[in-house]
């Protein structure tokens, strides 16, 4: 029977809940499947601050390693937004996390079922059967890492912050290359999203992109798009895109609002790739729902875990090539749900369930 070996970081507020329901759905699958689960769980985030002074213990990241892929929660909220800012969950955790196993390319998919249209804030005629697209992010260069970092007081007493925008044409290439895998799985249509006509980094990314795919994809069908454009065009017309790429500043944005058009944060999951391969050969992947931690209904029960338990699916698919079993589970995901089970987020009217309930439809549904 074949073992799947995998670290569970649960997080904080409704992160254990919608991860608890998401182990039990995959507990389902397993036996269904004849899949053995062989999971580690540690903690991380304000939990691990409470616990251990660190949000990202030597004992966890020692467990993530030892496995073959992360299923991740969500981290931070208002109990730890006092410490300083280097010190807080989301920053202490999560980034060193990406950087710590190389996972550079973020694959978002932005689905909307019609059946949840009116979730979205777009009118229904604008997207009349949904929305279908992938966001792929570069997660581990950019602002976000660039050196030097500083915030410092000048000789005339004014204060000056600095954060560095540095890219590598390696960079540009891995990331690309991650899309354009992406692509070719769905409609061969890629866009790169950069901001050539500012930015020194972006004019590298356009002609690095436009070389690579050139060079390694012409069956690939490559658009440009400035950012500011992009963002316009996402609340225009989501379904003109397929696949798009971007670097990591503006696809942490881009994404978000691709999150938004699609009704809500708790549909939606995302993976974390990168060069690093499991013990299957296969890639080593953190798989977290986009949202947040969701402080307000924490402990209550009602927290959606459909974004955990399809973030569960990706990693079924990456990290463990298991892509029958992830489309099936992906597929009884949407059947709960289309067929009236709906947590409180995307009920509109109708009556709601809570988390537990929303895990048995899902099972029901397999």
């Amino acid at each position: 029977m074949p073992s799947l070996k995998f670290t569970v970081l649960a997080g904080d507020y409704i992160g254990p809940e919608v991860m608890a329901e998401a182990l039990r759905v995959l507990d389902h699958v397993a036996a269904r499947e004849h899949l053995a689960l062989d999971c580690t769980e540690a903690v991380v985030g304000g939990a691990a601050i409470d616990r251990h002074g660190s949000a990202l213990p030597e004992a966890t990241l020692r467990a993530c390693a030892a496995g073959d892929a992360i299923l991740f929660g969500s981290v931070g909220g208002p109990k730890w937004e006092k410490l300083p800012p280097k010190e807080q969950p989301e920053r202490a955790a999560l980034l060193p996390l990406r950087k710590h196993f190389t996972l550079f390319a973020n694959i978002r998919p932005g689905l909307l079922y019609p059946e949840l249209a009116d979730a979205s804030p777009l009118k229904s005629e604008r997207i009349p059967q949904g929305i279908d697209i992938v966001c792929i992010r570069e997660l581990t260069g950019g602002i976000y890492f660039g050196q030097p970092k500083t915030t410092v007081t000048l000789p005339d007493g004014d204060v000056q912050a600095l954060d560095t925008m540095v890219y590598r044409k390696s960079e540009i290439e891995r990331i690309t290359a991650a899309a354009v895998t992406a692509a070719r799985s769905r409609k061969k249509k890629l866009c790169s999203v950069d901001k050539a006509n500012v930015l020194e980094t972006s004019l590298l990314w356009r002609k690095t992109v436009t070389d690579y795919v050139a060079a390694h994809a012409p069956d690939i069908a490559l658009t440009h798009m400035y950012v500011d454009n992009a963002a316009m065009q996402l609340a225009r017309d989501p379904n003109q895109f397929d696949v798009f790429v971007t670097e990591n500043m503006f696809g942490d944005i881009l994404s978000d609002e691709m999150a938004v058009i699609c009704g809500s944060l708790g549909m939606l999951a995302s993976a974390s790739l990168g060069a690093r391969q499991n013990s299957r050969g296969l890639p080593f992947g953190l798989y977290e729902p986009a949202g947040g931690t969701a402080p307000d209904i924490a402990g209550k029960g009602i927290a959606n875990p459909c974004a955990q338990i399809l973030s569960a699916a990706l990693m079924l698919r990456y990290s463990f090539g298991l892509d029958a079993v992830a489309a099936r589970l992906e597929a009884a995901v949407k059947k709960a749900v289309t067929s009236g089970v709906r947590t409180g987020d995307i009920a509109f009217g109708r009556p709601a369930v809570g988390t537990r309930a929303m895990a048995d439809a899902i099972i029901a549904a397999y």
